[in-house]
């Protein structure tokens, strides 16, 4: 006799929330340890700044220097801009993660598929070309706003243990605010949904304002998310993974069809009038 107990559907499904959890926490680990590798090449990286930065000159790129400087001089916007910069990229990247495998499992794998392979290009990009931001390249005249007004996430990048300052090449905060805009305009309906392109665009102002990022960061990041995207396959219709523990949809009451010169007796309730059929028949 099989002694084994099945394990509740409700379960089930948290455990797998705990694992995709962990997995998502793994490869955010493991970015941060490969980050480390390239700490050290700062030489680099600054000759490969002021490399971008006359590149962007060459094609007409909007000055970053330019678009930062007539913030300076006001502390709550900059101030603003840095809290952007630091405190809404992860957290607004779990949300829409959590929410995707409660509500659309199907675009939440895509999703995650998604910012993984996009993780695994930039770090592969960070340590073959590593990049000095705009913030730390002399040639750009550019302002640590991090430092002037707070909060930094970032200290000295010759004391710093935590982040490799010289990884700006793609921007991860423009292709993961892409990628979380682009699965929630796939599941919402009506103009309503061109709005989640609002948390992208804010996201490329902030991170060039704030010196973290140079504008081809951003676009190389997007154009990387294209291809991955095109790559991946498209997701199927799915079901809530919440709702799909709690068992298959019951029979719903549909009304029985009349014969004809059939007359209803007013004094029957109408629920005498109905029978069970299943769903999606009829």
């Amino acid at each position: 006799m099989d002694t084994t107990r099945a394990v509740p559907p409700r379960l089930a499904a948290w455990r797998r929330a705990a694992r995709e959890l962990a997995l998502v926490a793994v490869l955010f680990l493991v970015y941060k340890a490969g980050r480390q590798v390239v700490a050290d090449h700062a030489d680099l990286a600054l000759a490969n700044g002021e490399w971008i930065w006359r590149l962007e000159r060459l094609l007409r790129l909007p000055d970053e220097a330019a678009v930062q400087a007539p913030l300076l001089p006001h502390e709550v916007p900059v101030r603003l801009a840095n809290v952007y910069y630091a405190y809404v990229h992860f957290p607004a990247t779990v949300l829409c993660l959590v929410w995707l495998w409660l509500r659309r499992p199907a675009h939440y794998l895509r999703l995650r598929r998604a910012l993984a392979a996009l993780t695994a290009v930039a770090l592969v990009l960070h340590v073959c070309v590593p990049l000095a931001p705009p913030r730390l390249t002399a040639l750009t005249g550019m302002v640590d706003t991090g430092t002037r007004y707070g909060p930094s996430v970032y200290g000295p990048p010759d004391t710093d243990q935590l982040s490799n300052q010289y990884a700006a090449m793609p921007s991860l905060h423009v292709g993961w605010a892409l990628a979380i805009a682009l699965a929630l305009m796939a599941v919402t309906a009506g103009r309503r949904r061109w709005l989640w392109l609002v948390h992208p665009l804010v996201t490329a102002f902030v991170v060039v304002v704030t010196g973290n990022h140079y504008w081809l960061d951003g676009l190389v990041s997007m154009a990387l998310l294209v291809v991955i995207l095109a790559v991946l396959p498209r997701p199927a219709p799915d079901r809530p993974a919440l709702l799909e523990a709690a068992g298959p949809v019951r029979p719903h009451l549909v009304p029985a069809p009349r014969r004809a010169g059939h007359r209803r007796n007013p004094r029957v309730p109408a629920a005498a009038d109905v029978r069970l059929r299943p769903p999606g028949r009829g």
